[in-house]
């Protein structure tokens, strides 16, 4: 089922629905006061009888259903309605009406075997206090026959009431998972594009600082040029992290050879780019890949001290491969969260990042035909 049909308010609205007919059948107990006011010649306890039977059903119905299916409250309440209502029929028969409850209770709580059991129970119940009952015939019969067919009526309608409101909660708590799972996802698509983004522009700002610091006497014309691409960078970077915000911004390889230029010339590091056919790639794809390019290039500019960066984009068929070669110190330095970032991007592409040398860094970037467009 979609969420955007069903989502988990909905299905806390139609299960509280639900929960409010079972109150509704308190409606039942007007049954109870209608024999004495009838009665030609009512005795004097037969309505302090009346009201004390009305209380302790109020009372027992709202505990059997506030307290929930709990073993022990459950029974503390079927039980006495059931014994009450065995000893208030034969001289009230519309006292029956507690079998009622009983079984609103019983199909409310307890599994079908044992609520089919306990509707059977009360059944016979029933039948037994119509033939001791003191009251007229007619009003025997009617008694009796009202609450056998109610028992079950009710009963039923319990179990399916309660299945459904079981069904709109697993809905509910379904939903309310898809909604923190995507939440989670939302956050860490943020994280990750935050540190793409910012890192690679504040890198490119710190760099450029540093150049135009060392600039200002010996060169005051290419310092103000320098200063002036730092505020390109900031006003990129403020308009990348508003856009990642709010989830609209989408980058492309061209875009990002673009940036690796300017970011590679302000460290002095020559760029070669080789792209013998540049593939078509679905907006996502590049999107991610895109990313990925603007962190290798961030980690040349940062950490590999190289004169020269080498970018080649191909395919063969079946996989498009990104690589980004640099001749700087190499190494085997523990990843950073940069790369690790990165591997994940790659990962949910259903690609792989391989990195090898020894002489200089290579980063090998292939994303299968799966997701070329």
């Amino acid at each position: 089922m979609n969420t955007s049909d069903f989502d988990g308010t909905a299905a806390r609205s139609v299960a509280e629905r639900l929960r409010t007919w079972e109150w509704i059948y308190l409606g039942y107990l007007l049954f109870l006061p209608a024999q004495p006011y009838f009665s030609p010649d009512p005795a004097w306890w037969e309505w302090p009888l009346t009201i004390t039977v009305c209380a302790a059903t109020v009372l027992l119905y709202a505990l059997a259903l506030l307290r929930g299916p709990s073993g022990w409250n459950l029974w503390a309440s079927l039980v006495p309605m059931a014994v009450l209502g065995a000893l208030a029929t034969p001289f009230n028969a519309a006292a029956s009406v507690l079998f009622i409850y009983a079984a609103a209770a019983a199909g409310n709580a307890l599994p079908w075997p044992v609520a089919r059991r306990w509707f059977t129970a009360l059944t016979v119940l029933d039948c037994v206090t119509a033939l001791l009952s003191q009251v007229p015939l007619l009003y025997r019969l009617l008694g009796f026959a009202s609450a056998l067919v109610m028992v079950w009526v009710v009963g039923l309608l319990e179990l399916q009431q309660r299945d459904r409101r079981q069904e709109l909660e697993n809905q509910r708590l379904r939903t309310s998972q898809v909604e923190l799972l995507a939440t989670l996802a939302e956050r860490e698509r943020i994280a990750r594009d935050l540190h793409d983004l910012l890192g690679h522009s504040l890198t490119a700002v710190v760099m450029r600082a540093q150049l135009t610091k060392e600039l200002v006497l010996a060169d005051p014309q290419r310092a103000r040029a320098e200063a002036e691409e730092i505020e390109r960078n900031a006003r990129e970077a403020l308009a990348a992290v508003r856009s990642t915000v709010t989830g609209w911004r989408r980058t492309s390889i061209r875009a990002e050879l673009e940036v690796a230029r300017r970011t590679l010339a302000g460290t002095g590091v020559a760029l070669q780019v080789s792209c013998a056919e540049e593939p078509a790639l679905v907006a996502a794809t590049e999107h991610e890949l895109g990313l990925a390019l603007r962190e290798a290039v961030t980690n040349v500019a940062r950490h590999a001290r190289a004169s020269t960066c080498r970018i080649g984009l191909d395919t063969d068929g079946e996989r498009v491969r990104l690589v980004i070669a640099d001749d700087g110190i190499g190494g085997d330095a523990a990843e950073g969260t940069g790369l690790t970032g990165l591997r994940e991007r790659v990962a949910r592409l259903g690609g792989a990042v391989q990195r090898s040398g020894s002489a200089g860094t290579t980063l090998t970037i292939t994303v299968p035909k799966a997701v070329v467009g």
